[in-house]
């Protein structure tokens, strides 16, 4: 975000539970490891795990090119290799607990995952450190030595927390994934008169007309137009998220049976240890602050807003089997897949905005 122009750019953010983001963190760092258990050994699992086939090139993207997958992945396809073929040394198929989140013999355990160095540096406190572009993968040359200096004082934590804190404080849109119908709504609300508003100056420019740019262009002069053009974003959005989170169920089906009986649901979340629970808290004290900022700044949005035009959006049908079903986002992209590749259009507009590196 850095490289962008300070002065044309505009950045939104979603903000997620944090006790939430780690247990996804963890599922889904077992999940995408499981699939290399097809392969005989390690070695082999490694080799094509490093392939880049050509349907992902047109896909654009490789979940082991993403951070922080990129590192906790082949971290714990190493570990989940090691428990196989401990396992095939004892010659015991029998698993001993029916937890998912604690079965040691298969999958290294929820307990163990978050106390783990590589958890610690990319996981606990993630949201924080994005923010404030201090995680392992900013520009910036100081972000190591300033995050091995809040793991070891944990007091210089509050500064980072500032930094995110006053970075939230400039963006131009605030989401909450735990309120993903809301979010969905008053995003598209606050940029897609905007959006629609300067394609439709692009598509004068192209068709050779003359733009006045001293005056904007408004074709959304009225309520009515406003909650029209809402509607027919979150409308695009369900049908992408619904295709995603279709695309999801596949790949975790096939998944999973890798690791069985090992299947990680929301209702086996409830059976771990309140201590647990407890001791995630702690670990992401900072994000848990941040993740209560970012709470205000979105009732405060709301009230900004046109609360009329999300509440119509929302009691108009739109994404009520999803709230049911989505519970589990996808961890490695923001959930707004449709209406964030907006902003790269939203780039060029008038309206000025601060920036922030995530």
């Amino acid at each position: 975000m850095s490289k962008l122009p300070y002065d044309k750019t505009s950045v939104v953010t979603v903000i997620r539970n944090p006790v939430d983001r780690v247990f996804s963190s963890y599922e889904f760092s077992v999940e995408v490891a499981a699939r290399s258990l097809m392969f005989p050994n390690l070695t082999y699992a490694t080799e094509m795990a490093n392939r880049r086939p050509v349907s992902v090139e047109k896909l654009g993207g490789n979940t082991l090119d993403i951070w922080p997958w990129k590192f906790l992945v082949p971290w714990m396809i190493e570990d989940l290799f090691a428990r196989k073929n401990m396992r095939e040394v004892k010659g015991e198929n029998l698993i001993k607990t029916n937890e998912p989140y604690n079965m040691g013999d298969i999958v290294m355990p929820l307990h163990q995952f978050i106390n783990e160095p590589i958890a610690l540096d990319l996981v606990h406190n993630g949201a924080t450190f994005q923010v404030a572009g201090l995680t392992n993968n900013s520009y910036s040359k100081v972000s190591d030595d300033v995050r091995n200096c809040v793991l070891k004082y944990h007091t210089l934590g509050e500064y980072v927390l500032e930094v995110a804190k006053r970075r939230l404080d400039g963006m131009l849109y605030i989401g909450l994934t735990d309120k993903h119908k809301e979010s969905a709504a008053l995003f598209a609300s606050v940029v897609g008169d905007q959006v629609i508003s300067k394609l439709a100056q692009s598509r004068l420019g192209v068709n050779g007309s003359t733009i006045n740019h001293s005056k904007h262009i408004d074709p959304f002069r009225n309520s009515s137009s406003k909650r029209e053009t809402t509607r027919k974003l979150v409308k695009l959005y369900e049908t992408c998220i619904q295709r995603s989170l279709e695309s999801q169920r596949q790949r975790r089906a096939s998944s999973v049976k890798y690791i069985a009986p090992v299947n990680f649901t929301k209702e086996s979340r409830h059976q771990v240890p309140r201590r647990i629970i407890d001791e995630i808290s702690a670990l992401n004290n900072l994000d848990m602050q941040l993740y209560e900022y970012a709470q205000l700044i979105f009732e405060k949005q709301k009230q900004r807003g046109s609360k009329k035009v999300i509440t119509e959006v929302m009691s108009y049908g739109m994404l009520n089997a999803l709230y049911v079903t989505s519970w589990k986002h996808l961890p490695f992209a923001l959930p707004f897949l449709v209406l964030l590749p907006f902003i790269f259009i939203y780039l060029s507009g008038r309206k000025k905005r601060s920036k922030s590196k995530l």
